[in-house]
């Protein structure tokens, strides 16, 4: 009963994986904007289906800066992010595939969110000689270790339990 338990643990984890997150689509042109309602500062990411090129460009005033998006078989993806001063409501986007321009909408949520990186500016800056590090301090206590890190644990202290427990036992006997 327990392998049977572990088997649908797995079967559900890697379903819940492999489900595609969900996009807000624009109702015709093949265009998606995940998430589906970002909120004014959010990172976005833009997808176009049915694209023949290898690169396409998504353009909309609610953007900072234009999306690059990239991809093969038809489908291109890219990122950017949502203006923080814009206003709750919907917005058009042009996605630009070769000689085509497909167009769509999306609805941009009330609450701002908090911008996780600064934009990327859309023309040179002259910022000088030199150049600054910019280092983020992290809190370690709130920053714990992640699944893969948690397993890798699990693993190394099964195998270390075992080593202990093969030389208690070989002790016991003598032979160690």
């Amino acid at each position: 009963m327990g392998s049977a338990k572990v088997t649908l643990g797995a079967a559900a984890v890697l379903v819940a994986v492999l489900t595609p997150t969900a996009y807000a689509q624009d109702g015709g042109g093949g265009i998606a904007i995940r998430p589906a309602s970002p909120a004014p500062g959010a990172d976005v990411a833009v997808r176009v289906d049915g694209c023949g090129q290898k690169t396409a460009t998504a353009v909309s005033a609610a953007f900072v800066a234009d999306a690059k998006l990239t991809g093969a078989d038809g489908t291109l993806v890219g990122e950017t992010r949502v203006r923080s001063a814009l206003s709750a409501g919907s917005y058009d986007v042009q996605v630009t595939c070769g000689d085509t321009e497909r167009k769509g909408r999306f609805t941009v949520g009330g609450a701002t969110a908090e911008p996780t990186a600064p934009a990327s500016p859309v023309a040179p800056v002259h910022a000088g000689g030199g150049g600054s590090a910019h280092l983020a301090a992290v809190d370690a206590r709130s920053a714990g270790p992640g699944t893969a890190q948690a397993v890798t644990g699990l693993v190394l202290a099964g195998i270390a339990v075992a080593a202990v427990a093969l030389l208690g036992a070989r002790r016991s006997r003598g032979t160690g």
